[in-house]
């Protein structure tokens, strides 16, 4: 069994313990582990013949014996023996809008119901309506909420499709008379990869007039759910955007709690408890007197509990909570700390503008250089330079260079393929005169590890190449990255000084997360690029700066925040 089987079937097991209604507490164990093990860059097995399964974040001794089940035998009983007892076929109706656990579990228990057709029969039957707290509106509710998943399927959507997208009817919101705050919460506020749903919260005086401006709003499709302080639509996407509105007075509390995650507000209600408090979306309060502690602001919560601010980044229950009670939470980087670009394309290859135009905007947006890396020639698709085009464009970097003047850094350099029979575009000599390397793989991606992973590390392991460009190449929603051996391509990293990128395309945002942590902790450094193929895509970066910001990448784990006598120090060859 490999990590994804591993994680898959530790999320199964968690979702059939929530549908049974075990503590809450024992399924986020569970889901936990499995996506810490989705992430890790390491093989299970390789971890397990060290010993160290329990030094996996999230795995104790209990969890560590099922792991080990898992890879000896390709099963685990306890799984066996919780499917025996509440079908797995359950786990699809969670997949519908207004169907958590709970009443899935009624659902089960009452009407016998074990998949998604027989609850589609038992709803347009009238059978749900009758249910304990169901009633005809959720019984309709169910019925959208199938036809959607029909419609659209269930999947995530790309933080790079819904951020612009809750950003916009924010702006409209804000205008509303009375609003006094505004903010996007939930995954997407943690900024993970991909977002469910779109959760939106607003502070305002009247609810009212919100709810008339989101609910009237053109982009909504459909509004299935209109209430006081909440209400709901449905974008011809399938994406779903929820509102909730509570007086400023709450905004503290409400940020925090609709922000989560659900693992790290468990935490965080602990802690409360063990001060005699309760928490929730309004306020804290005393459990003696009764007495309420409101939190204007969201640092209020954090300073209630005796904790320093978490940046929203951080709040997956990874840690956080436990470095900032010792002081210990990492300065994370911030856009202003970047200095350079060293990703990005022109006409020469598949971009949309000069080098010229690229440059300009880099310097408008504050930038002190760029890394000119059009594709070389394998890469047809993309109109990859043959390498007397390469040499010609030199030209074209000189003069760039002389209308920008000395104080801007234009770096000459090539996003070299790597080939999928196995070596680089480009031979020796060439790479010898340019000023800055990139490798990456586009093609070959599905071949088994061993390969994939060899092309990567013959890559690294080539003097001069500086930077692996998006190292797995995945396309959120669109294709899955190579089984890369992440370990061996971090060992080699940090062994030869090679940057591995974090490309802030959020297409891409590759590296992930979980390896961005990993890669730090054995010494890699990185660099974080727009990977842009037009002057205006520069203004990508920020989702590159969040990425970081969940791996708890600091200014000094990052090269682009060097100066420039640093950055050519590194590449050990002057520019021009």
């Amino acid at each position: 069994m490999n990590n994804q089987e591993a994680a898959e079937l530790f999320e199964r097991v968690a979702n059939l313990l929530e549908i049974r209604g075990d503590n809450i507490h024992r399924v986020l164990s569970y889901r936990r582990a499995a996506e810490t093990i989705a992430g890790l860059g390491r093989e299970l097995a390789a971890i397990r013949a060290e010993g160290s399964l329990t030094a996996i974040p999230g795995v104790g001794e209990t969890l560590a014996a099922k792991i080990e089940e898992m890879l000896d035998t390709g099963d685990l009983t306890f799984y066996q023996k919780l499917a025996a007892e509440i079908p797995p076929s359950l786990l699809e109706l969670l997949r519908v809008e207004g169907l958590g656990p709970k009443r899935v579990k009624l659902v089960y228990d009452s009407l016998g119901v074990k998949n998604l057709e027989e609850l589609e029969t038992a709803a347009k039957e009238g059978k749900l309506r009758d249910l304990p707290k169901m009633g005809a509106k959720s019984e309709e509710k169910i019925l959208q909420g199938i036809a959607a998943l029909k419609a659209h399927g269930d999947g995530r959507h790309p933080l790079g499709e819904a951020l612009p997208i809750a950003e916009e009817i924010l702006q409209a919101l804000a205008a509303v008379a009375g609003v006094t705050h505004t903010a996007v919460a939930g995954s997407l506020r943690r900024r993970r990869e991909t977002i469910g749903d779109v959760d939106l919260l607003v502070a305002a005086a009247d609810p009212a007039a919100v709810m008339d401006t989101f609910c009237s709003l053109p982009i909504a499709h459909d509004v299935p759910q209109r209430g006081p302080t909440k209400s709901r639509i449905t974008l011809a996407s399938g994406l779903g955007v929820d509102l909730r509105v509570l007086p400023a007075e709450n905004w503290g509390t409400l940020l925090s709690y609709f922000t989560g995650s659900m693992a790290h507000n468990v935490r965080l209600r602990e802690l409360a408890q063990k001060q005699g408090l309760s928490l929730n979306e309004y306020a804290f309060t005393v459990v003696e007197t009764g007495e309420k502690i409101l939190c204007p602001e969201e640092a209020d919560v954090y300073r209630t509990l005796g904790l320093p601010y978490i940046p929203p980044e951080l709040r997956e229950d990874r840690g956080e909570i436990e470095a900032a009670r010792r002081g210990g939470l990492p300065p994370l980087i911030q856009q202003p700390d970047l200095n350079f670009d060293l990703h990005m394309h022109s006409s020469w290859s598949d971009g949309r503008g000069s080098i010229l135009e690229m440059a300009r905007a880099a310097r408008a947006r504050g930038l002190r250089g760029i890394a000119i890396t059009d594709h070389s020639a394998s890469l047809g698709i993309a109109n990859g330079l043959s390498v007397e085009r390469l040499r010609a464009q030199a030209e074209e970097i000189a003069a760039a260079r002389r209308a920008m003047g000395s104080d801007f850094l234009i770096l000459h350099g090539t996003e070299m393929e790597i080939k999928a029979g196995g070596g680089l575009d480009f031979p020796d000599d060439v790479l010898a005169g340019l000023d800055l390397v990139i490798a990456s793989l586009h093609v070959g991606l599905s071949q088994p590890r061993s390969q994939v992973t060899g092309r990567l590390l013959e890559a690294i392991e080539n003097p001069h190449v500086d930077i692996i460009g998006h190292p797995t190449g995945r396309l959120l929603g669109r294709r899955f990255g190579a089984d890369l051996d992440m370990e061996a391509v971090f060992a080699a990293a940090a062994r030869t000084g090679t940057i591995l990128e974090i490309n802030a395309n959020p297409q891409r945002l590759d590296l992930n997360d979980s390896h961005i942590r990993r890669a730090l902790e054995v010494g890699v450094k990185l660099a974080i690029n727009t990977d842009a193929h037009e002057p205006g895509q520069l203004d990508l970066i920020h989702y590159g700066i969040a990425t970081a910001h969940r791996g708890w990448v600091t200014a000094g784990d990052v090269v682009n925040t060097w100066s420039q006598d640093q950055l050519l120090g590194w590449l050990k060859r002057p520019a021009g």
